[in-house]
């Protein structure tokens, strides 16, 4: 038996960061952020704006860690470096860590909109249950991981807003991050295809296979492309936007032209769904924030600088 590191140690939150996959921390912030930008004509005040968009930030991280402790047994064949599959930390250890760092983050929306109750409780529920579906429903795993995605620019939204008024672009921005993030989860399955057929995981790609998986991935950013355009009005907004749906684009080709269909080429593609997600939703926060545009600019090169240096480029 390998042991492990103690909770709360150094190692320990090295390990957990790691498990973490701090890159991914983007995807959450950046849907978050959409709902913060739509929330009002007039300009929201600093300290709101970073006490909604930090538990946003690093929620994807809590939850990520939480979902791969019910998934340790395909993660151990697809992702052996990851130290939930290395044995260096514990389940019982990131469970209590991430449902901690939840429930603390949740806590400071509810304080900022008593309605958060409902959407983070929404959120955890969704995060402890969704390895089930996963693994048994080939045609609700994606879809079940993006709708607690899509609650992130509600959340977002309803933590700034002053008032009961909804903004009518808010639908079209939750459909967004739940289109998007439905295709990064899909075409992301395909790095695992044999470790999921090995412990019986009925994902989309391991039951109808790469091309099928490819030709849906085509349809949602389809999808996505309508949606982010139907939001976007400025030059500015359409030109992020139109960016972000030729790599979506040059990413689905790419799944389609591979010769090798297998997991070693699925890397490039799925780097391309975060990619396009992140760069649509940042066209949308500039189209209604045009003073934001440097600072998310900033932010997307941390963005790929954290990509770049993750610790096993063929894993996401």
């Amino acid at each position: 038996m390998k042991n492990t590191y103690p909770i709360f140690s150094l190692r320990f939150f090295k390990a957990y960061l790691i498990q973490c996959r701090p890159y991914l921390l983007f995807i959450s912030g950046i849907a978050g952020l959409s709902g913060i930008a739509i929330a009002e004509a007039y300009p929201v005040s600093q300290w709101r704006l970073w006490l909604t968009f930090i538990p946003l930030f690093l929620g994807y991280g809590f939850g990520q860690a939480l979902t791969d402790t019910w998934q340790t047994d395909t993660d151990a064949i697809s992702a052996p470096y990851r130290p939930l599959s290395k044995g260096v930390i514990s389940i019982k250890s990131v469970r209590i860590v991430s449902v901690t760092g939840l429930v603390l983050s949740v806590l400071v929306l509810i304080y900022l909109n008593l309605w958060n109750v409902v959407l983070g409780a929404l959120s955890v529920f969704g995060l402890v249950t969704y390895s089930y579906f996963k693994k048994n429903f080939w045609f609700i795993g994606p879809f079940y991981n993006a709708w607690i995605v899509g609650l992130l620019p509600v959340m977002g939204y309803i933590s700034i807003i002053n008032s009961n008024l909804l903004n009518g672009k808010l639908p079209l921005v939750l459909l967004l991050s739940f289109v998007s993030y439905t295709n990064f989860v899909l075409i992301g399955y395909l790095k695992d295809i044999s470790a999921d057929r090995e412990t019986g995981y009925k994902t989309f790609p391991v039951v109808f296979g790469w091309d099928k998986t490819a030709w849906i991935g085509d349809v949602i950013v389809l999808i996505s492309s309508i949606i982010v355009f139907l939001l976007v009005e400025t030059a500015v907004g359409i030109i992020i936007a139109l960016l972000a749906t030729i790599l979506a684009v040059l990413g689905q080709i790419y799944l389609h032209a591979v010769k090798v269909k297998e997991e070693s080429n699925a890397a490039l593609p799925i780097v391309m769904t975060v990619r396009c997600f992140i760069i649509w939703h940042i066209a949308v926060i500039v189209d209604n924030r045009p003073n934001w545009l440097a600072p998310l600019l900033i932010f997307y090169v941390v963005f790929e600088v954290f990509l770049f240096f993750r610790p096993e480029k063929g894993q996401i």
